[in-house]
């Protein structure tokens, strides 16, 4: 019931949104040997993949202040992250991500297409979009769109870095080595869930257009849609005693069975 459970129960079923927004669909075509998506399926894959990332870029936001808050204003951590206020910035985080994929879905779609109906991608992505385009003026208006977005995603970046910058301050004036190991141990799951995002985010979108190829692009889409909505649950969970515990228990149980059965087999 701690703030800290409550943003990981959101990033969890956000991590379950995303790639279920994906991948299903991607699993399906593979198994019927087919590319086929209907327009509106193409919309609501859109729609709901900016949705979930980009609701999960302002949740990853929210955590580092938590991190902040939790170690450099211990006393008063009950009194800013009670369980209203981590509701309303739950609430914010998932209300500035509807609307955000709200207006980039519409203004993707307003776009006319005459350069075909293919799009070189496993899923359907605004870039691959508006490669089909024909029109400059919508063009335009998306690519400032999205210009405004990363305005805002490097607004959010830079009150993260600010906000690591104080907890390591913070840390390293603490006298005790336990609680400094302590306290770097608290950060270091959201610290490589947000470089995971961020750096297979900006190797997608921020790469040279004179590397592009389709095979590099899939490869990157593969990495930045699906890779940090699979391993963030298996980063966080290995930071749980109990879940840690649970599957040193299985594997344990499953090496002594294997271990009964051969040697029954042996006899």
């Amino acid at each position: 019931h701690t703030p800290m459970y409550f943003f990981l129960l959101n990033l969890a079923l956000l991590d379950l949104g995303c790639i279920s927004t994906t991948l299903p669909k991607a699993m399906a075509n593979a198994l019927w040997h087919t590319r086929a998506i209907s327009y509106a399926g193409c919309a609501a894959q859109v729609f709901f993949f900016v949705f979930f990332l980009s609701t999960e870029y302002s949740l990853l936001t929210i955590m580092s202040y938590d991190r902040y808050v939790a170690i450099c204003k211990p006393l008063h951590y009950r009194t800013l992250l009670g369980s209203r206020a981590c509701a309303t910035m739950a609430a914010a985080a998932w209300g500035s991500g509807l609307l955000y994929s709200l207006l980039h879905t519409a203004t993707a779609f307003s776009v006319p297409l005459c350069q075909g109906n293919a799009v070189d991608q496993f899923f359907c992505e605004i870039p691959q979009i508006l490669k089909l385009s024909c029109s400059k003026s919508d063009y335009f208006r998306e690519i400032g769109i999205i210009y405004f977005s990363l305005c805002l995603s490097f607004g959010c970046f830079v009150f993260i870095v600010v906000s690591y910058v104080q907890i390591f301050r913070a840390v390293l004036r603490m006298p005790s080595e336990q609680g400094r190991h302590k306290a770097f141990s608290t950060c270091l799951p959201h610290l490589a869930v947000l470089s995971l995002f961020l750096s297979t985010a900006m190797l997608a979108y921020l790469k040279p257009p004179s590397i592009s190829s389709p095979s590099l692009d899939l490869l990157v889409s593969f990495l930045y849609s699906v890779v940090p909505p699979a391993v963030n649950p298996l980063i966080y969970g290995l930071r749980n005693q109990e879940l840690k515990a649970a599957v040193s228990n299985t594997y344990n149980f499953n090496i002594h069975k294997m271990h009964a059965s051969l040697t029954g087999v042996s006899r």
